[in-house]
């Protein structure tokens, strides 16, 4: 198998997988309520190859990849309306601005008065 063969498989297989309905499943509907969940996917791949000029050795390959998907929050759909309801990490925004606080202080004591 070829890299560029190796490579086509791995994106063919990522792209049958990174769908919200495979992650999250359905929409749901409750009375004239439904509640579509939307995910955040990501992925990336590489591969690489071998391959001796004028020799009989077999050309080599390899490649991998990584997907990940999280939610990103719903789309509601009602008689008032569509809108979309994100889901905000509050702990991971908690712990950036604690971060840039500390480094803000730690910098400034060090600034010549």
């Amino acid at each position: 198998m070829s890299v560029a063969e190796i490579l086509q498989t791995i994106g063919d297989r990522f792209q049958s997988g990174a769908t919200v309905k495979n992650v999250y499943g359905d929409p749901i509907t409750c009375g004239d309520r439904t509640v579509i969940p939307v995910a955040r996917v990501a992925y990336g791949f590489g591969g690489g190859g071998s391959s001796r000029i004028g020799s009989h050795a077999p050309e080599g390959g390899g490649g991998g990849g990584r997907m990940s998907a999280g939610p990103a929050g719903v789309v509601e759909i009602s008689p008032a309306g569509t809108r979309f309801i994100p889901f905000t990490n509050w702990r991971n925004l908690a712990a950036i601005a604690a971060l840039g606080f500390t480094l803000g202080c730690l910098v400034g004591a060090r600034l010549p008065r």
